[in-house]
């Protein structure tokens, strides 16, 4: 622990010094060993059949890290954009090993979980959507190896053979598309190689989570490479439920991945990639506070005792008492195929990909053992998508004063969704489908017009149809519609070197979230009649700086970022056609975002490196006068009118702390001429939140978790073992809290979703590269 302490103590004064928590680059070591392949320098990057083999990088360039942000590979300290880099070995000393704990390690991002994972949310500097509906896409995207999900639960699993994330803040529309209109994730997976590679890793924890993973690439034959990786992880959960005696809130999955890289000549490349996954999880919200006359909808003697007999209710509560199973069970797959191919001095670049996703989820609605009828209500649908997507573009090459890219994107998205609630209240019965088609075309030029001077200007024109099918089996109703658009976004920027090192920027950029139909229950003649929620658009002024000093040991880089939503989309009280009024998703108003974030690394000598970033965030609706009251509000907490509704205007933006901060350090010394010790440390804060308005039954207090980690390795990073203890000092907090007192007569009924780390664990992990 003394060591610890030092390297905790330097990390501090560092931190002070520098007015900043550092988080980006790693040492030359960690670059060699976490690094994909063509992400060591642009020149190998920009070929036009891409790299195939590893190659370690000198010292000079220990500090490159390379991105393909613009669509192009770029040094991240040359990207006038707000880019976060995220390597395997800040994930692992951060205990991040599923999509949903990203957060931790991103300050700008929080990914808030939810009870099945078709419910979960992300959101970037304080702007997510939150909505149910199947045609509802998300403000931030999220790719894999460029290509998109189409469905958000998609992603909320595990992360196997990830090589590195990044993580793009601020609209990224001009490039992305209709689903980055608040930022984007990109999940970049491990390439082929030109010789034989194996890598693995497993982990056992103390809390009974098992995980194996490996991967294995290497030449298949002249011009031909390969990429094979399996996955597999298990955790129990942290919540019992006593009725069964069964953990839950665990998770199951099994990742495959496979990719093959031809290259019949040096102009020319193919690679063909296939990914399947299956899980499953179950669910447990335990109740956190229970007023004393609160009673199972009213029902008389339906109190807590009765209803959940054997669970003590309060703030450290890890029990449940469900007399039916909740769970989900998921299976899906897809690929794509790439090529990439030289045109004389140009690159063209294809990408065709093809996904299909199918997820069962089953709720216990009431959350109780109640032998009454209303104990036995239950959730059960189903989710399942499907993807065609097409992009094509065309590049000048990178190393000319004036260079493009030119390109056009076709997608065809169609989700299906049964949904069944009953049988003893909140009815529903329904079968919906929603489709989407998209056409793009998209420019961007970036144009040195001086050596210290580069301006960028890019555009994109896009044409979407939407359409639906929505069938009440209880009222005996169809409805089915489409609607079409046509959008335009652009971004433009100036990038200006004050030394090869240091460098400022200035970005104005815009943002478009498509139109929908809210499909949800109570989906009615009114609600068709009211017609497709509106578009969403943002607009985005940044300003940055990008230095590295000190032969690149030390990069700092900062961003202060002003954003403006105009026809937010969310749920709120709706005016319809007949003159009635609803609660649904539409158009409410405006928001604005806006703050610094300063991000970097250290690397003290060959031996100590750190790395950490903080944000600093204002996110305040700026016109949002008719939202829902929380459940409990009375008039004189803003709850008036009829129907009820309460002005949210100038109140800050849910889901939005408005300070979150990670600091992360290694040290590896030298122990004998083969071996090097490992000790490594996360420190993550985030200041308090609400996850929803004003309801302080959803407030969560700010919290701080400490991991850290001590093993040793191989000089050569061929092996390594580490034991680490994550929530060092036992913290408790929620990722989610939900207030359920409309199930309990009126009364506070406050239940939670607990993260993976509410409790303290240890475990070991160990690896080998070879």
């Amino acid at each position: 622990m003394n060591l610890m302490h030092s390297v905790c103590h330097a990390a501090l004064i560092v931190a002070a010094t520098v007015a900043a928590q550092p988080a980006l680059a790693q040492d030359a070591d960690q670059v060699a060993a976490q690094t994909p392949p063509g992400a060591l320098t642009a020149d190998q990057q920009s070929a036009p059949n891409g790299p195939t083999s590893e190659v370690a990088p000198s010292p000079d360039d220990a500090g490159e890290i390379i991105v393909t942000a613009n669509k192009r590979a770029e040094n991240v300290q040359k990207v006038p954009l707000a880019v976060s880099v995220i390597a395997p070995a800040q994930l692992a000393s951060a205990g991040v090993r599923n999509f949903a704990d990203i957060g931790k390690i991103a300050p700008s991002l929080v990914v808030r979980p939810a009870e099945q994972p078709q419910n979960s949310n992300i959101s970037l500097r304080g702007v997510g959507t939150f909505a149910f509906g199947i045609g509802v896409e998300s403000s931030v995207a999220v790719m894999v190896d460029e290509v998109p999900l189409a469905f958000q639960a998609r992603a909320f699993t595990d992360l196997p053979d990830v090589e590195r994330i990044e993580v793009l803040r601020g609209p990224q529309s001009t490039l992305y598309g209709k689903s980055a209109s608040a930022g984007l994730i990109n999940l970049i997976t491990r390439n082929p190689t030109d010789t034989l590679r194996v890598r693995g890793n497993a982990l056992l924890t103390t809390d009974e989570e098992r995980g194996l993973n490996f991967s294995v690439s290497g030449p298949a034959g002249d011009n031909l490479g390969y990429v094979v990786s399996a996955a597999y992880n298990y955790w129990d959960g942290n919540v019992r439920n006593v009725v069964n005696d069964k953990e839950v809130n665990g998770r199951e999955t099994l990742n495959l991945r496979g990719k093959l890289r031809w290259e019949p000549t040096s102009d020319a490349s193919l690679t063909v990639a296939a990914n399947y996954i299956n899980g499953n999880s179950d669910v447990g919200r335990p109740f956190l506070r229970f007023r004393q006359n609160a009673r199972l909808r009213g029902i008389a003697g339906q109190t807590p005792d009765v209803v959940l007999p054997g669970v003590t209710v309060g703030p450290d509560n890890q029990d449940i008492a469900n007399n039916y199973d909740s769970r989900t069970k998921y299976q899906g797959g897809g690929g794509y195929i790439r090529g990439e191919f030289a045109l004389g001095d140009m690159n063209l670049v294809t990408i065709s990909s093809y996904d299909r996703f199918h997820l069962y989820d089953y709720l216990d609605h009431d959350d109780t053992a109640a032998t009454v009828a209303q104990g036995s209500n239950i959730q059960v649908g189903q989710f399942k998508s499907e993807q065609v997507t097409e992009e094509v573009r065309l590049q000048s090459p990178s190393e000319q004063p004036f260079r493009y890219t030119i390109g056009a994107y076709v997608a065809g998205v169609k989700f299906e969704r049964p949904f069944f609630r009953g049988p003893s209240f909140s009815l529903a019965n329904w079968y919906a489908t929603a489709r989407s088609r998209q056409v793009a075309g998209f420019v961007q030029a970036d144009w040195s017009v001086i050596d210290a001077l580069t301006l960028t200007g890019g555009a994109r024109v896009q044409n979407e149809r939407v359409s639906y099918t929505f069938a009440d089996n209880l009222a005996r109703t169809r409805y089915a519609g489409n609607a079409s658009d046509t959008a335009a976004t652009y971004r433009l920027s100036a990038r200006y070197d004050f030394t090869p090192d240091i460098n400022g920027f200035l970005t104005y950029a815009t943002g478009y979230k498509g139109q929908t139909y809210d499909l949800t229950t109570g989906f009615n003649l009114n609600r068709a009649s009211a017609g497709p929620v509106r578009p969403e658009r943002s607009r985005d002024k940044e300003l940055g700086i990008r230095s590295q000093w000190f032969n690149r040991r030390l990069t700092l880089n900062a961003t202060l970022f002003d954003t403006n939503y105009r026809n937010l989309q969310a749920q709120t009280i709706e005016t319809l056609a007949d003159g009635t009024s609803n609660y649904r998703l539409t158009n409410v108003g405006r928001l604005n975002t806006k703050g610094v974030e300063v991000e970097g690394s250290l690397r003290l000598g060959e031996d100590v490196s750190l790395n950490g970033a903080v944000t600093y965030l204002d996110a305040r609706y700026t016109s949002f006068d008719v939202a829902q009251c929380y459940p409990l509000q009375t008039a004189a907490q803003g709850c008036t009118g009829t129907p009820t509704r309460q002005n949210l205007t100038d109140t800050r933006v849910i889901q939005a702390p408005e300070w979150k901060f990670n600091l992360g350090g290694d040290y590896s010394p030298a122990l004998t001429e083969n071996l090097r010790g490992i000790a490594q440390f996360n420190w993550q804060y985030q200041s308090s939140l609400y996850f929803q308005p004003r309801d302080p039954e959803t407030f969560q207090p700010a919290f701080h978790i400490v991991n850290i980690g001590l093993g040793v390795r191989d000089e050569d990073r061929r092996w390594e073992v580490v034991a680490f203890v994550n929530n060092l000092f036992d913290q408790q907090y929620y990722g989610s809290l939900v207030n359920t007192a409309g199930n309990f007569g009126g009364n506070i009924a406050t239940q939670a979703v607990l993260p993976r780390d509410f409790r303290r664990y240890a475990g070991i992990r160990a690896g080998v590269n070879f």
